[in-house]
């Protein structure tokens, strides 16, 4: 991530997503200076707080800019001492141990020292073997707070002088046997970009699109019946969340999609148009919120899924996207990884 992606994503959001392994976030400080109590001049600076990690590493970096430093009038700026501490302030479990490296995360420049510096990295690995209990999935979550705190110089006062923290970075480590990297495990960042599925004439996912994107805007038109369908994944809340370890359920799920397109298309579906189809379920045999839900969660709709016979081109190209999903993102079994499905066009 790029300085200039950071600034233009933070000039909507308190913090910058561009991927599973590329996060920004940053801060504005301004100081009045005064003399006997009266204002004479002004400055300000801002900092960026740029994480990044390497594909398969279980290392993350944070590198500091400091940037857009102005000044105005009379003012002690230049002498104006800049702390920055960066760490870890909440960790799961809190056992794990880390390891830093790169500069010693609490130093002080002036203000003359970091116009025009260098940027300044922080990095943070974890070994493999110190996870949570999540089920079968070695797993670390932990926040990162950038802070500033800032000293006015002898013979000045400054208002406000406090400083103050960064929004924070949500690192995280796993290791598992059905993620990428299985031996080692990686880190990557809390956070998820959504799946994306294209409706453009082209597309080779176009019919798994063009089905979800029914499912969303008028699920009440999809199979089964039923009245109060409210598909989950079309944005963070409802969400879809990953089904690996569980293959019963999975096989139930499936089963049961299966079942519904014979019911409701025909039991000659798969040929009946002339070409190869494929039963399309959503939400995804692969997913919690499956057919199968139901089954395993009082709280579930019986029938708050759709099914489709789609071409098994297309049915085949929206599998290896969703398995692609998986492993780019490193998504985990389980409730810690929700994701959702944006469609484009």
């Amino acid at each position: 991530m790029t300085t200039q992606e950071c600034v233009a994503g933070l000039a909507k959001k308190t913090f910058c997503i561009k991927s599973r392994y590329a996060v920004c976030s940053g801060k504005q400080f301004d100081q009045v200076w005064l003399r006997n109590g009266s204002p004479v001049g002004t400055s300000h600076f801002d900092v960026l707080a740029i994480g990044t990690i390497p594909q398969n590493s279980r290392t993350i970096t944070v590198t500091y800019y400091f940037t857009d430093f102005t000044t105005a009038k009379e003012n002690g700026a230049a002498w104006m001492g800049i702390t920055t501490k960066g760490s870890v302030t909440h960790s799961w479990p809190s056992t794990a141990a880390y390891t830093q490296g790169g500069v010693t995360m609490l130093f002080t420049r002036t203000w003359s020292q970091l116009l025009g510096a260098d940027t300044y990295q922080h990095t943070l690995t974890v070994a493999a073997g110190q996870g949570s209990d999540t089920p079968k999935t070695d797993l670390i979550a932990a926040v990162y707070v950038a802070n500033i705190s800032l000293k006015a110089p002898p013979a000045w006062a400054s208002e406000p002088i406090t400083g103050g923290d960064l929004f924070m970075l949500p690192p995280r480590w796993d290791k598992a046997p059905y993620l990428p990297n299985a031996a080692a495990g990686a880190a990557s960042w809390a956070v998820l970009t959504p799946l994306q599925h294209s409706t453009a004439a082209g597309a080779p996912e176009r019919e798994v699109a063009l089905h979800i994107q029914k499912a969303f805007a008028t699920p009440g038109m999809t199979q089964p019946p039923m009245a109060r369908k409210d598909l989950p994944g079309k944005g963070p809340d409802p969400a879809l969340t990953r089904l690996c370890w569980d293959t019963k359920r999975r096989d139930l799920t499936r089963n049961r999609s299966v079942y519904n397109c014979g019911k409701y298309f025909g039991e000659d579906y798969a040929t009946s148009a002339g070409y190869a189809r494929e039963c399309d379920e959503y939400p995804m045999a692969s997913t919690y919120e499956g057919a199968g839900h139901s089954d395993y969660d009082p709280l579930a709709e019986p029938g708050n899924f759709s099914v489709l016979p789609v071409k098994k081109e297309d049915n085949g190209a929206g599998g290896i996207l969703l398995a692609q999903f998986y492993d780019k993102n490193r998504v985990i079994d389980g409730p810690d990884d929700a994701f959702w499905i944006e469609i484009t066009s």
